[in-house]
């Protein structure tokens, strides 16, 4: 079980609107490439019941770390705009190497998104 993980992947359609959907998998190979997780994840929720259309068709290419089991989790409500270079996912490493352990939890978003709400974060509802 060392080499699975449960990760939870938060599908984050909108940070203006904080418009996001949790997945949950299990039996996730954290020896996996961040690509192919990605690949996978997107595959997944293409074909997922219950999730909404805007969710499955989404053009999502990029992972953060969230949170992980028994840390300290952040006050944002969608995710921290803090420590960029140590919690986004790099495609080149595998899952283990950029942090990912059982039950963490990871955003799903569009690195355009991010980099225009990080700019100015203001959130409207």
């Amino acid at each position: 079980m060392a080499d699975e993980a449960v990760v939870t992947v938060r599908l984050v359609r909108s940070f203006e609107h904080r418009n996001f959907k949790p997945v949950v998998f299990h039996g996730v190979s954290v020896d996996q490439t961040v690509q192919d997780f990605i690949q996978f994840v997107r595959d997944d929720i293409a074909t997922r019941s219950g999730l909404p259309p805007p969710f499955k068709k989404y053009a999502y290419d990029t992972m953060k770390i969230i949170h992980q089991a028994h840390g300290a989790k952040t006050n944002e409500l969608v995710m921290s705009l803090d420590d960029d270079e140590k919690l986004i996912l790099q495609n080149g490493d595998t899952l283990r190497a950029a942090g990912v352990v059982n039950e963490t939890e990871v955003a799903f978003f569009r690195k355009e998104d991010y980099g225009l709400y990080k700019a100015n974060p203001k959130t409207s509802w």
